[in-house]
């Protein structure tokens, strides 16, 4: 599980899927209001006190992204309170939730450098993946793929590979693409391996 301060009232986690598992939670249930997944969340409130103090005091919002085969991102932010609550008063083992959920069928691998993308366009280009988008931002590079631009190729053996050279990204791609630059809009794997092996 890794923790992000995005601002003072908003943080972002990512939970790998063996996060998940050593939890013994499976990504259906990811998707079910049941006990283990309400102490998920407990455990990830409390988490982010300890390492970002971050203290909920109030109803949050929180956004599931699921990113397959990759993890889940998990996008809380803390909501206005419109009235204090005294020390008394206050339930610990209550918080206010609203939960939004999302599903994404797109791969999105964040790398250090080009020449870690340069050497993945190579072995892409020769297992027949040529689509897929590049985009760089803040100081890193990604690459995204859209399910239809790998069906035909096992998801499990792309992300392994990717996996060789990056990173799954902690950042959503939405983000990426409206603060970041569009390097090559599509068929990247392709135009790199045209630039950079010839043909």
């Amino acid at each position: 599980m890794r923790l992000e301060r995005l601002t003072y009232n908003k943080i972002k986690i990512f939970l790998t899927y063996d996060d998940l598992n050593e939890r013994g939670i499976t990504k259906e249930e990811m998707w079910q209001d049941i006990p283990k997944v309400h102490q998920l969340f407990r455990e990830m409130i409390m988490e982010a006190d300890d390492e970002l103090g971050f203290k909920v005091d109030g109803p949050i919002a929180v956004e599931v992204f699921a990113l397959p085969a990759q993890g889940m991102v998990v996008i809380v932010t803390k909501g206005s309170n419109e009235y204090e609550l005294d020390d008394e008063e206050y339930d610990d083992d209550y918080i206010e939730m609203q939960v939004t959920l999302d599903e994404s069928d797109e791969v999105f691998y964040e790398f250090q450098t080009f020449e870690d993308i340069i050497s993945l366009a190579k072995r892409l280009f020769d297992l027949e993946i040529y689509k897929g988008t590049l985009y760089s931002f803040d100081g890193r590079f990604y690459l995204k793929f859209d399910e239809s631009e790998y069906e035909s190729f096992e998801l499990d053996s792309l992300i392994a590979l990717l996996a060789e050279f990056g990173n799954p990204s902690t950042i959503t791609s939405y983000r990426v693409i409206e603060y970041g630059k569009t390097l090559m809009e599509s068929n990247a794997i392709e135009q790199l391996h045209h630039y950079f092996y010839g043909k």
